[in-house]
Order: C-alpha cells, then structure tokens, then sequence
C-alpha cells in the first residue's frame, strides 16, 4: 500500500499510511498492474445488460437512474460498449445498495472508509457493483455526503475489467474524489485501458438536419430570453433573435452543440429569471443553469424543484416576474413555483385547461415578453395577459421567424 500511494515504504503504520488508510475510498484491493486483471477477463458481448436491485433510500428512483445511466455514458463514450437497461431476470451488471454483510464474503464498514465494490467480468456475481448503503448518497455538488456517479463511474471500471490505476488523474485511481458528471471526459490512462479491452469506438457520421422553420406543420422544443435574445430550440438547434422596441434583428442560428457546449441533450423546456441573470434549461429529468452562451453550465435534478416522481420530464416552462411565479407545464398539468420560497404552490398541479382558456393537451415551449404568456402547442402560438388569464389571439408559431 506505502508502495502504490507513493509513501514512504517503512513497512510500518506511521501517521502518513494511516492518514491514507482514513481516507473514503473503493474497496477493491490496490494492485501493481494499472489497467487490467490478470488473465485479462472481460464481456463477451459489448453490448451488456444491468439492472438496478436494489435502491437507496436517500435518493429517488429517477436520481440513482440517472446517475447510474451517466456513469455508464461515460465508459461508452470512449469504447464500443453498449449498455442495456433490463428491469427482470439476470443481467451482466447488477446494482445494490447494501449494509455491513451482503452475502458476497466482503461487508461494508459502516459511514466512512470503504464506500463502494465491484467484481470484475464473470459468471454470478462476476461485474455486480455494491454501494454501501451506511453512506449518505448525493446527486451533484455541494451536499454532504457522496456523489453516487463519482462512485458509480469508478466501480464501472472494474466491473468492465479495470484494476486501479497509480495514476492519481485517472478515474481508477481508488481513492474519492467528486467529478462533475455534466462536463466529465474519462482521462486518458483510463481511456487506454478500456480501448486495450474492448477497442475504440467506431465514428458514425450523423447527417445533421436543420429545422424547417417555415414549414406549415413546424414547432417548437423551448423557447426563452437570455438578457435581449429571445431563444427558440428545436431538434437540438438554435434560433436567436436580439428583442428591441424598434426593430427586428436578424436570425443567428446554428446546432445546440456551438451555443451550448455542455448539454447534448434536445431542450424540452427553458425559462429565465433576469434578476438572476440566468437560464434554466431542462432535458428530461436534468436541468442545466446557464448564464451566458458558449459556455460551461452546471446541472441539478429537476426533482430538486419538488416535482413528484411521476414527472419524468418538464414540456414547458416560462417565469412571471410580476408575479414572482414559474409555471411549469408537462403532460396536459401545470404547476405554479414560487421562486422566492423555493416550493410549489398549495393546490398543484392543476390542469391547463382550467387556467388557460383555448389550450387542451400539451404545451410545447413557453415565454413571457412585455407583460404578455406566450404558449406554443405544436404549429400554433397562445397569447394571454397574465393579469387576466385571458386569451387575447392566436397565431402560427413560425411568425417570430419572419414566415
């Protein structure tokens, strides 16, 4: 162990060693050889089923999925591995969250220490992933405990064929340490080590298609202001238009990928608060805060905003300043949001038609300019006074493009 961690090799537990020891970290044993088993084991197939047995009781179903999915996201991204989500019967990658004995010979210690283990590839138990469920779990930065996709990313490793790394970059190297999951890229040592197993992901060309904009059927994904840019989103492209009293500016437009580095997502909903001087960007059960384009954004869970689980994705979204409110719109229900509070409001969700004479079913994007709710649903835009929940006319979604 001195000899991995670069310590002084006394063969003794002076204070350095058992600093170290102290230290939250995997369990798998520290090895010499920095990337694979002896003997090399690996997945037939690269295309490999998991399945979650067991969850945590610190989390919600949605967050452990989409920290387990994104964990997965980024070993695929490097190699050409698939993984398949299976929900009966066996699969190659089994999660758990389990305490002290489990049945696999190698209990957990309790909060603290060991947060997590792996098996490599093989029969049984061979690629299960355990997570020690006397840890407190977090989804994204800033809470106390730990970030399960840091961990999951890690154990993945192993479970794929890895052993630990002695590079202290590398996502194999076994002691804890937080990664963003919305800006991560697996490092290089790590990169080699899954390509010397399962080689390098073969490029496939994508025929990037831009939106018709001017076609009579032609919707919209999201739409929001950012400081005097009104911003449409539509099959991960972008429109931009500059919002003066006077005049119209002309169209800047191009992919989500140039404006947006950092989501790779299609937009489903976005709002903005001016005060704040941000954005709120959502791509299924992921929101993404951004301040300025082209460049870095960071991402919570949409559940933070207190939304039930039966909410997989938000439609809508558009902030009344007036009002201090959000309405937040998915399926054919709305929610109110207090922004100052942080809560949902008392009575919600209720549904749309209720509220917002003419709308029936879904709402596709939304915003508020000069005192006035725009609604998009499918070809056509709803425009009320917020002050009266009124409808004041209709009009085809297509004419903030000059069509």
């Amino acid at each position: 162990m001195q000899h991995f961690f670069d310590l002084n090799e006394s063969g003794h537990l002076d204070s350095n060693t058992l600093d170290v020891m102290r230290e939250a970290r995997c369990g798998v044993p520290d090895v010499e050889n920095f990337s694979l088993y002896p003997g090399q084991p690996k997945w037939k197939s690269n295309t490999i089923t998991y399945r979650i047995s067991r969850y945590t009781p610190d989390l919600s179903r949605a967050e452990v999925e989409n920290s387990l999915r994104l964990a997965l996201k980024a070993w695929s991204e490097a190699t050409a591995l698939k993984f398949v989500q299976v929900y009966h019967g066996m699969a190659d990658i089994t999660f758990s969250f389990n305490s002290k004995a489990h049945g696999d010979f190698f209990p957990f210690d309790g909060p603290g220490g060991v947060l997590a283990h792996a098996f490599e590839p093989g029969e049984g138990i061979g690629g299960d992933v355990h997570f020690d469920d006397d840890e407190k779990w977090t989804v994204g930065r800033g809470r106390p405990g730990y970030n399960l996709f840091t961990v999951a990313a890690h154990e993945l490793g192993h479970s794929l064929g890895l052993s630990h790394s002695r590079d202290p970059t590398a996502l194999m190297y076994p002691k804890y340490k937080f990664i963003n999951a919305a800006t991560y890229r697996l490092p290089r040592d790590d990169t080699l080590g899954i390509q010397a197993l399962y080689g390098k992901k073969t490029k496939q060309q994508k025929t990037f298609v831009i939106p018709n904009k001017c076609g009579p059927n032609f919707s919209l994904d999201a739409v929001t202001l950012l400081g005097k840019e009104i911003i449409f989103f539509k099959n991960s492209y972008m429109w931009m238009r500059t919002n003066w009293k006077t005049y119209w500016s002309r169209l800047r437009e191009g992919p989500q990928s140039v404006f947006l580095p950092t989501i790779t997502s299609p937009v489903d909903a976005a709002y903005d608060i001016p005060s704040k001087g941000v954005i709120y960007v959502f791509t299924g059960p992921k929101y993404w805060v951004v301040q300025k384009l082209e460049s870095k954004s960071y991402y919570g869970s949409i559940y933070e905003f207190g939304f039930p689980e039966t909410v997989k994705q938000i439609d809508a979204a558009v902030h009344v300043r007036e009002h201090g409110k959000t309405y937040f719109f998915t399926e054919d229900y709305y929610f109110s949001y207090d922004e100052k509070r942080s809560v949902i409001d008392y009575g919600f969700p209720r549904k749309i038609y209720m509220d917002w004479p003419g709308i029936v079913g879904k709402v596709d994007a939304a915003f508020e300019l000069d005192g006035r709710v725009h609604l998009f649903c499918r070809s056509k835009a709803f425009i009320f006074s917020h002050q009266k929940r009124r409808l004041m006319h209709i009009m085809n979604a297509n004419v903030w493009f000059g069509c």
